[in-house]
């Protein structure tokens, strides 16, 4: 296990700068997220811990060792990837087993952490299928437990479970939780899922444009967001903004801190998404979109009262919160 420390980590590709000073603490035993949209810069700060795009600068060390100028090898780090990356001629127990054959192991080690792996992750009737036959969630845990054999360091997870249906991934997600219990080893695990985030995460890092705009619990980060991104970034469904509300600012509130009745600002409901015992409402309130969380039956489409419990306030240019 070990700690991860990032200082000023830069990238760039010619003229264009991919990641912009990242300053990053990441404890020993813990798990991180990094999310943010398609090009901010996450699977980018990945791979740079991998060792697989070199650093344009900072430093980058993983407990009280330098390694940004050494090879991915030698980092003592494992990576599972989206596409799962397993040799089709081999076994799973040898995709398994592939690491530490290599390092020429000895052969009761190498079978007991083969033994191991698939015990955590419910393998054993598998050990002697090829990935051609295993179904997408069965050939994600054999790469999982191929990192697992190498008893790495760090863990790092580039978005392993995107080519899953959603069933799988729910599946997964608990799995993964679960195994981090276990192994209590340090994980980085890349998403531009927030509902994956907010359900794995111990922190949360969030990118945007090659910045890094906030880290924190979940908690931390859908109850107080730094700026306008995050808060609408984080949460599903996420924040609404109106500009309409007070003079100078936008005011962001959560769809449960919406209250409906027959009280209040008027709105008109427009759309019900009934998810079982709880519904998201879609509102215009003076021409500006705002959803609500209810409990029970949902309200008719019609007017009804509107009054917000709680919100918070964003420059409107800046999009910086405003305390």
């Amino acid at each position: 296990m070990a700690s991860l420390t990032l200082r000023e980590l830069h990238k760039q590709y010619g003229h264009v700068q991919v990641l912009h000073r990242i300053d990053l603490d990441i404890v020993d035993g813990e798990l991180l997220v990094l999310v943010g949209p398609s090009g901010c810069g996450k699977s980018t700060l990945l791979r740079c811990i991998a060792g697989l795009e070199q650093i344009s600068g900072g430093r980058l060390m993983i407990g009280d060792r330098e390694v940004g100028h050494l090879a991915p090898r030698d980092r003592d780090i494992a990576m599972v990837f989206q596409s799962y990356a397993l040799y089709p001629h081999m076994t799973v127990r040898q995709n398994m087993a592939f690491a530490l054959t290599l390092k020429k192991a000895p052969r009761a080690e190498i079978e007991a952490a083969v033994a191991e792996a698939a015990r955590m992750l419910d393998l054993h009737a598998l050990l002697d299928r090829f990935p051609k036959e295993l179904s997408g969630g069965q050939r994600q845990r054999v790469a999982m437990g191929r990192a697992i054999v190498r008893r790495p360091r760090v863990f790092l997870f580039d978005e392993p479970l995107s080519n899953l249906d959603a069933r799988l991934r729910t599946q997964l997600r608990v799995e993964l939780k679960r195994l981090h219990v276990q192994l209590g080893t340090t994980m980085i695990y890349v998403t531009h899922d927030q509902v994956e985030a907010m359900t794995l995460a111990d922190r949360i890092a969030v990118l945007e444009g090659g910045r890094l705009q906030q880290i924190g619990t979940p908690r931390e980060l859908y109850e107080d967001p730094v700026n306008r991104f995050v808060a609408g970034f984080i949460g599903s469904p996420s924040m609404s903004f109106l500009a309409k509300v007070e003079p100078g600012v936008v005011v962001g509130v959560r769809p449960h801190d919406v209250i409906l009745g027959e009280q209040g600002r008027p709105a008109r409901v427009e759309v019900v998404e009934t998810m079982g015992f709880e519904s998201f409402v879609h509102l215009d309130m003076d021409g500006e979109a705002l959803v609500a969380r209810v409990e029970g039956p949902p309200p008719p489409r019609g007017p009804i009262g509107v009054t917000l419990s709680r919100s918070v306030r964003f420059h409107p240019d800046s999009g910086e919160r405003i305390r």
